[in-house]
């Protein structure tokens, strides 16, 4: 291995790292105020970069009927919690509205010439199908079991992943696909150019983790989510709703994780189970955070990324199986350091 090739595989890694870093803050933000591992997370990936392909070439975008019928299940939920009771008019606004924009994106997907337009409405389009696909997958699946044991939460998150992976099978095929390059630009850096692609990735990865402090540290909204993290029964107790905590919360991780998926798609060809295996990396990172850690969990994933990048070189065959060891001596640290109690039946 000699200097240029070094650098390649950095560069590699660090591309990959920093999809993984946002993956492992989208785990922790979303254990810490939920108690929930998201597994599904690859899902927003996967989806996210298959959509984009699916608009660019000219193909029926079917994920929109997803978003309808899932739409249409959670109105017909929030109509019949009030059956009975006195109709709060805010409510059934906000339910019609929801509504109005399913509808509105079907008729966009359905009417509007997708593949002519320009890329970034590509992208901005692929964000206002999916992401609503988080608020509406706690909604449904989650928010109902929000005070169940931690145990239980994990067995759906688990049932959610793989029902998500038939849909994406029914939804794409079993085809892969990648997305046209931002740009075909470079910048040269000394022997190595970094590709245009690249650079996107690091700063758009950047910036999701600058706005995700910002908006933690500064604003009164991020501020309710970090009081649902410490302190879930102190935060109800001061008026902050825990139903509103884990939509925003999904909302945030499908945000980063269909973003992930786009800035991605153009480097690697992703196939509608890829998600998994993508989303387990960004668990790593999140481990070694002992999915508390915010700065550590995305050091761990950019690491996590490198090594991924190196094991290439040395020995492709088993470059799973090196980053997925990764987890264990953490384990065994954290074991050997953290104090347990046992809980009195």
């Amino acid at each position: 291995m000699n200097l240029q090739i070094a650098l390649l595989l950095g560069q590699d890694g660090i591309t990959n790292g920093a999809i993984y870093a946002l993956l492992a803050l989208s785990i922790l933000l979303v254990f810490t105020v939920t108690r929930i591992l998201l597994i599904p997370l690859g899902e927003f990936v996967t989806f996210g970069a298959l959509t984009m392909a699916t608009i660019q070439s000219g193909k029926p975008v079917l994920f929109v009927w997803l978003l309808l019928a899932l739409t249409l299940v959670d109105a017909a939920l929030d109509i019949r919690q009030q059956v009975g009771q006195r109709f709060d008019m805010a409510r059934l606004r906000m339910t019609a509205i929801k509504i109005g924009y399913a509808v509105l994106m079907v008729v966009i997907a359905n009417t509007v010439p997708l593949a002519d337009i320009p890329m970034a409405f590509q992208a901005l389009l692929t964000l206002c199908l999916l992401v609503p696909l988080g608020p509406l997958m706690y909604r449904l699946f989650f928010q109902p079991l929000a005070d169940a044991h931690s145990l239980v939460l994990l067995i759906v998150s688990i049932a959610v992943h793989v029902a998500m992976v038939g849909v994406g099978l029914l939804l794409f095929g079993p085809e892969g696909a990648r997305t046209l390059p931002f740009s075909d630009t470079g910048l040269h850096l000394g022997p190595v150019m970094l590709k245009s692609q690249t650079i996107w990735v690091i700063l758009v990865s950047v910036l999701l983790i600058v706005t995700l402090f910002v908006t933690f540290e500064r604003t009164l909204y991020g501020k309710a989510l970090r009081a649902t993290a410490v302190n879930r029964v102190g935060a109800r107790l001061l008026g902050i709703s825990p139903v509103f905590a884990g939509k925003a919360t999904f909302a945030l991780a499908a945000l980063i994780g269909v973003s992930s998926g786009i800035l991605i798609a153009p480097i690697t060809t992703l196939y509608f189970d890829s998600g998994f295996i993508i989303s387990l990396k960004g668990f790593v990172g999140a481990i070694i955070g002992g999915l508390i850690s915010y700065p550590v969990a995305a050091v761990g994933a950019v690491a996590v990324g490198l090594i991924e990048a190196f094991s290439m070189f040395w020995a492709s065959t088993y470059k799973e199986i090196i980053v997925f060891t990764l987890i264990i001596p953490f384990l065994l640290w954290r074991s050997m350091t953290s104090h347990h109690v046992e809980d009195d039946e």
